[in-house]
């Protein structure tokens, strides 16, 4: 059996666990995909931050990739990531680099099993900052620096593609080599914020087809198997597993504590339960309906007569769910021109919208929120 049919069928434990921390944050992304910005009163408590911890541990899940909001903001922070590397979880997040001064810089360097993702989403100021807000590029650049200086080691650069920074892909690569880093590119999802900004963000089928040209040509690039969609332009894939692992091999934990199929798709309709009820989230993962469901065969539908179904695999779940397009349909950004058609199909009255939204009711500025504390997020 092919390895991508048996993680089709889930694993006892997903490969890689998304948790989110925290829905507070100091910027206010235009794409942010949960809608990040005040604290949630009901957040997970440190002690119960532990106890999901040791059922990762028990699991044997690899590492968990932590992110947010900014997971910085929260006071145990550093705590629970020496609580999670200690007992054998790795763990990677992601930052706007507002909080690594020196001293943290440091402290991070000095610790096993911890990986850094500095997040930007432009090769220079200009583009960054429209997307991400003014002064975000020289915060994250300054982060990347004290990491460098304090001897890290090869931290990532974590890149949202938009139509505004495809023509940096040069720039993102010569950015990552002066730093000795790693580039991370990944696909913009119409979710959270997203869904408002995504059809003047996402990158055209011209830059589609570069992108993937591009991606082919620099194996080292790392994507997360973002961009399975775009093996339908040609014979080669992209390296990765180039399937949907939502609820197989992957899924997301929410601030308080709410288990979702897709890190994109922060919904009730992929909600599978929380790990406060009963048998934690052992239970959710192994047992939930919704993920059994997902791992069941699923139909091609109306890419059934495509001859590059196998390749593509029908593209994205939360980029079909959050366009109005059935999950059985096409990719919105299927680069046969499938997705446009669909598209047109769709009433506004059809397009989800996030269960939740944590925004912040005015945008805020950073030289205000440098030093936010997660209790008045």
């Amino acid at each position: 059996m092919p390895l991508t049919d048996e993680l089709k069928r889930g694993l006892d434990a997903p490969i890689c666990l998304t948790w989110e921390l925290t829905y507070a944050c100091n910027l206010a992304c235009i794409h942010c995909l949960s809608s990040s910005g005040r604290r949630d009163p009901r957040e997970l408590s440190t002690a119960e931050a532990r106890d999901v911890i040791d059922e990762m541990s028990a699991l044997q899940v690899f590492y968990v990739n932590i992110g947010g909001g900014e997971p910085t903001i929260r006071p145990d922070f550093y705590e629970l990531l020496d609580y999670a590397t200690s007992n054998g979880v790795g763990v990677k997040f992601s930052t706007n680099g507002s909080r690594i001064d020196d001293d943290n810089a440091a402290r991070l360097a000095s610790m096993d099993y911890t990986d850094i993702q500095i997040s930007i989403d432009g090769a220079d100021a200009a583009t960054n900052d429209a997307v991400r807000g003014e002064g975000s590029f020289a915060m994250a650049t300054a982060a990347m620096d004290r990491l460098a200086e304090a001897g890290f080691g090869p931290f990532k650069i974590s890149v949202v593609m938009t139509r505004q920074n495809v023509p940096q892909l040069d720039a993102f690569d010569s950015l990552a080599d002066r730093y000795g880093a790693e580039l991370r590119l990944t696909r913009f999802r119409p979710s959270g914020r997203g869904a408002d900004t995504w059809h003047k963000l996402h990158p055209t089928d011209s830059q589609q087809r570069q992108l993937y040209s591009w991606l082919l040509d620099r194996p080292h690039v790392l994507t997360g198997d973002s961009f399975f969609h775009l093996n339908a332009l040609g014979d080669e894939n992209l390296p990765g597993l180039n399937m949907c692992g939502a609820g197989r091999v992957v899924c997301l934990i929410d601030p308080v504590g709410d288990v979702y199929a897709c890190p994109f798709v922060l919904h009730d309709d992929f909600r599978a339960g929380n790990v406060r009820d009963d048998g934690g989230f052992t239970t959710v993962w192994r047992s939930s309906d919704l993920f059994t469901e997902l791992r069941q065969p699923q139909s091609a539908g109306a890419c059934a007569s495509c001859g590059q179904f196998d390749a593509c695999q029908g593209g994205c779940m939360a980029a079909k769910f959050f366009t109005g397009i059935p999950l059985d349909g096409p990719d919105p950004e299927c680069v046969k021109g499938k997705g446009t058609e669909a598209l047109s199909a769709v009433r506004s009255s059809a397009v989800p919208v996030q269960t939740s939204d944590h925004s912040k009711p005015i945008p805020v500025s950073l030289s205000a929120t440098r030093g936010l504390a997660a209790d008045r997020a």
